[in-house]
């Protein structure tokens, strides 16, 4: 029941960032992506905890800078 309850939270959360990152810049929006995907690899992955914050940094600095291509 409590893993239920965290899952649900979690995607409620997840729902709440997207939604407050519609009306941000494209830079912001790409870095914001960038970072979330570079963390979730290095977390999939099984990397150590600086592993995992050095892969949302590069995430989120290569979003940043393509941030305006896709837009």
């Amino acid at each position: 029941m409590r893993m239920r309850f965290a899952q649900i939270g979690a995607l409620g959360l997840a729902m709440t960032v997207l939604a407050a990152c519609q009306t941000t810049p494209g830079q912001e929006r790409g870095a914001i992506t960038g970072g979330a995907i570079g963390t979730g690899i290095g977390l999939v992955t099984g990397g150590t905890f600086a592993q995992v914050v050095g892969a949302g940094l590069i995430g989120g600095g290569s979003g940043f800078i393509l941030g305006d291509l896709f837009e």
